[in-house]
């Protein structure tokens, strides 16, 4: 169904400047997490955790052959109990260095404390890249940002299936006018993402 539902988008907003944006932002993504290197972070803020965007960075790693997407989620509150994989906490952000990639996915500034992470990170020789509303403080540290703000025709979940989509993508889908072929193209990769049996979730 998401495979789906990223089709449909991609259909609706041709033409727009948020297919070639999200192409832009997911080849930065794609070369910031090579492989054998630190690994990809992703943090969201104390109010919202990126859990459907984890995920689908873990499907997309599994069937695209790029292990280095699957993402460390980093998490503002890890209880007793927890598994390991949801049991990475705010430390992991101030302990990231060169090699590694964090990013961040902020509908809201996040707290003080954790942009300081953030901050240190980067000083640190982390990539920093962020999904946001707009925020000057988020946009302050990222090298590389995609932008979505309350008047775009897109919401930040949307563009998030948008992202992990193309950041598992080899070749980036045609840009320019829809053309039968290029449709007939897109509409036999869809084909094929659905008839794959999907990786183990842990989500």
């Amino acid at each position: 169904m998401d495979a789906i539902r990223v089709a449909l988008l991609r259909e609706v907003l041709a033409g727009t400047e948020w297919p070639a944006a999200v192409r832009g932002f997911a080849g930065a993504l794609r070369s910031s997490v090579v492989p054998h290197g630190g690994g990809l972070l992703l943090l969201g803020t104390a109010e919202y955790e990126p859990w459907h965007l984890a995920a689908h960075l873990v499907d997309e790693a599994a069937w695209s052959g790029q292990p280095e997407l699957a993402p460390t989620l980093v998490r503002h509150r890890v209880r007793p109990g927890d598994p390991a994989h949801l049991s990475v906490g705010l430390g992991r952000v101030a302990a990231a260095g060169r090699g590694e990639t964090l990013l961040v996915v902020a509908p809201q500034r996040p707290d003080a404390a954790v942009l300081e992470r953030v901050h240190k990170a980067r000083r640190s020789g982390a990539k920093v890249l962020s999904l946001d509303a707009g925020d000057p403080e988020v946009l302050g540290l990222a090298h590389e940002a995609l932008t979505v703000p309350g008047t775009a025709e897109v919401d930040l979940d949307a563009v998030q299936h948008l992202v992990s989509a193309a950041a598992g993508e080899n070749v980036p889908p045609p840009a320019g006018p829809r053309s039968r072929g290029g449709f007939r193209d897109r509409l036999a990769r869809l084909a094929d993402r659905l008839a794959a049996p999907p990786p183990p979730t842990r989500w």
